[in-house]
């Protein structure tokens, strides 16, 4: 089993913290809690990594609230800060485990999803199909019956 080191250094680098708000803001650019982080981006981050260099980062509550599209569910989302710090490990954790997965998982990983496993899926089916039509087609007219 391979072993990997100067994970945790990594995680709280200052670039990867960077890469990780940027992947937070994603779709909220212009929502207040990220600009106001990005108002002073450089001393957030640094809040946070010091913080996680100190082994002293609480995550805090998450934010509740009900979204209807098109049923009424109850969203639970964690913090601007606390997104950060989900991505950041996420950055680093996530090509380590990727390469371990099974080449037909598909939920929650880069370039997969949903659209993905469908197609995937069809394309088995379309196999099957044929393999059974051909099996069919060999029990009606056995090898030695045809032309």
């Amino acid at each position: 089993m391979k072993t990997f080191k100067n994970l945790f250094e990594e995680f709280v680098s200052f670039d990867n913290l960077l890469k990780a708000f940027k992947k937070a803001r994603r779709g909220k650019r212009y929502k207040g809690y990220a600009t106001d982080f990005n108002y002073n981006l450089s001393s957030n981050l640094l809040k946070i990594r010091n913080r996680l260099l100190q082994e002293s980062y609480q995550f805090g509550s998450y934010n509740t609230f009900y979204l209807y599209d098109p049923k009424k569910r109850l969203i639970k989302a964690p913090s601007f800060p606390d997104r950060i710090v989900h991505h950041a490990l996420c950055n680093v954790i996530e090509p380590i485990f990727d390469r371990k997965f099974v080449y037909d998982s598909y939920a929650c990983r880069k370039n997969k999803g949903t659209h993905r496993a469908v197609k995937r899926l069809q394309k088995f089916l379309i196999r099957i199909t044929q393999r059974e039509r051909e099996r069919e087609r060999e029990r009606e007219f056995p090898a030695c019956l045809r032309p």
